[in-house]
């Protein structure tokens, strides 16, 4: 992504962890200074799906991270639902399946219309590193899952996945156009709390990033608006 200013600030500030109206004060602040907000699922079940609405109205892209996960048809008219009320983008993930992520992208298209829309395919939490993932059953290593589940992604056609950063280039050498989300971005220095895998901002974006997915680093700043706009001055955009 180019930092001359043609590409949009790649900021995705994540509000996970705060009530409605703490969230959309917090997101009206840090507009001019971010690409757009997470609403993830603490938020989505605690004050319902209109929350993605409410921070939709404020003009930036909404990314809701609901992670679905079930039989093809529930998942479609829930990916239907979310778009329905707002949401750029819907995650979903991967290890449902081919049909499933498919079902997803269906639902999703029906309800935006003219808005774009479209899915992201979540490979392998941040929090999980290769012990974690064989305890579940899956023998494969963090990157040779994130490379399935990509394929599947890039052969169903939908619009992106989110990963580590450790597996931003395994995205790019198997599914070259799909947009990586990355997660688990923190400032140098900052607390890793309980992510597996972290990188700066300037990391990320230099390994392959297209999204970076900020939360705590920003949120629970003492200032947000001066983290935000520490962080994107860093990474050469102008607000």
């Amino acid at each position: 992504m180019s930092s001359s200013g043609e590409s949009p600030n790649p900021i995705i500030v994540a509000l996970d962890e705060r009530n409605g109206s703490d969230a959309v004060r917090l997101a009206k602040s840090l507009r001019p200074h971010v690409g757009g907000f997470k609403v993830g699922l603490e938020l989505i079940m605690g004050v319902g799906p209109a929350m993605v609405g409410a921070i939709a109205d404020l003009g930036l892209p909404v990314f809701a991270d609901a992670k679905l996960h079930d039989i093809p048809n529930t998942v479609e008219r829930a990916a239907r639902h979310l778009g329905s009320v707002g949401a750029r983008w819907v995650t979903v993930h991967g290890s449902g399946g081919r049909e499933m992520v498919a079902a997803a992208e269906e639902g999703l298209a029906s309800s935006t219309g003219d808005r774009p829309g479209g899915i992201l395919v979540v490979t392998v939490l941040t929090s999980i590193d290769s012990t974690r993932l064989a305890s579940v059953g899956m023998g494969s290593s963090v990157g040779k899952q994130v490379a399935r589940l990509s394929r599947i992604a890039n052969e169903v056609g939908v619009e992106g996945v989110v990963c580590s950063v450790r597996e931003v280039g395994d995205v790019a050498q198997v599914a070259p156009d799909l947009v990586r989300v990355v997660p688990g971005i923190r400032p140098a220095g900052a607390d890793h709390h309980d992510q597996a895998s972290v990188a700066t901002p300037e990391e990320a974006l230099a390994r392959g990033a297209d999204w970076l997915v900020i939360g705590r680093a920003i949120t629970r700043a003492p200032d947000p608006i001066a983290a935000a706009e520490s962080i994107t001055a860093d990474l050469h955009y102008v607000t």
